[in-house]
C-alpha cells in the first residue's frame, strides 16, 4: 500500500476539544468517527451559508437555485419534465408544482406543451432565468474557491477521492435508486 503524506496537524479546533471531553468522559467508546464527521457537519454549516449568500445576492432562496440549476444543467433548450426535475431535486411532485408556480410566477421558469405527450408539460428556463441562475452559479464557486483556498490541489484531489469513497454506498446514482 501507497504511504500517503498526511498534512501539518495545524492549530487545534473545536472539534480537537469536544473530542477530548468526549475521550475523557467515555473512555469506552472509540470516537474517533467525530474527527471526521464533526468537521465534516461543521464544514457543511458554513457552505450552507456561504450558499445562502451567493444565492440571496441574485434574490434566490436555495430552492430556487437548485431548480433553476438543474434546468440549466440540461443544456440548451435547458428544459426538463416535472419528472425529471423530481428526480433532479429529490423533493414531490406536489412541492415540485408549488416551486415551478412561484418561480413562473417571477418569469424565471415557462411552462410549454410537451411535444410527444398532449397531456404533459416540460419547464423552461427563461432568458431571466439563465442569468440569474449562471450569476447566481459564478457567486457560488467563487465562494467555494474561497473555503478550499488553504488546501493545495494534491490535498482537495486527494480530499474528493476520500468523500466520493464515503457517499458512495448513499449515491442513489451508485445504488440504483431512484
Amino acid at each position: 500500500m501507497a504511504e500517503r503524506n498526511v498534512p501539518d496537524q495545524g492549530p487545534l479546533d473545536e472539534v480537537d476539544s469536544l473530542v477530548a471531553a468526549w475521550q475523557r468522559e467515555r473512555p469506552d467508546l472509540d470516537i474517533a468517527p467525530m474527527q471526521v464527521l464533526s468537521r465534516v457537519t461543521r464544514l457543511a454549516h458554513h457552505l450552507d451559508r456561504r450558499r445562502r449568500l451567493a444565492f440571496s445576492a441574485h434574490g434566490l432562496e436555495s430552492w430556487e437555485f437548485d431548480v433553476l440549476a438543474a434546468l440549466r444543467r440540461a443544456g440548451a433548450p435547458y428544459q426538463l419534465s416535472p419528472g425529471q426535475l423530481l428526480r433532479e431535486t429529490m423533493v414531490t411532485s406536489g412541492t415540485m408544482t408549488n416551486r415551478v408556480d412561484r418561480l413562473a410566477a417571477r418569469g424565471l421558469v415557462g411552462r410549454e406543451n410537451h411535444p410527444d405527450d398532449r397531456r404533459g408539460v416540460l419547464v423552461t428556463l427563461t432568458l431571466a432565468g439563465k442569468a440569474t441562475v449562471d450569476a447566481a452559479f459564478s457567486d457560488l464557486i467563487a465562494a467555494e474557491h474561497a473555503i478550499l483556498a488553504g488546501l493545495p490541489e494534491v490535498e482537495q484531489a486527494f480530499l474528493t477521492g476520500c468523500l466520493r469513497q464515503l457517499l458512495a454506498p448513499y449515491d442513489e446514482r451508485a445504488t440504483g435508486q431512484f
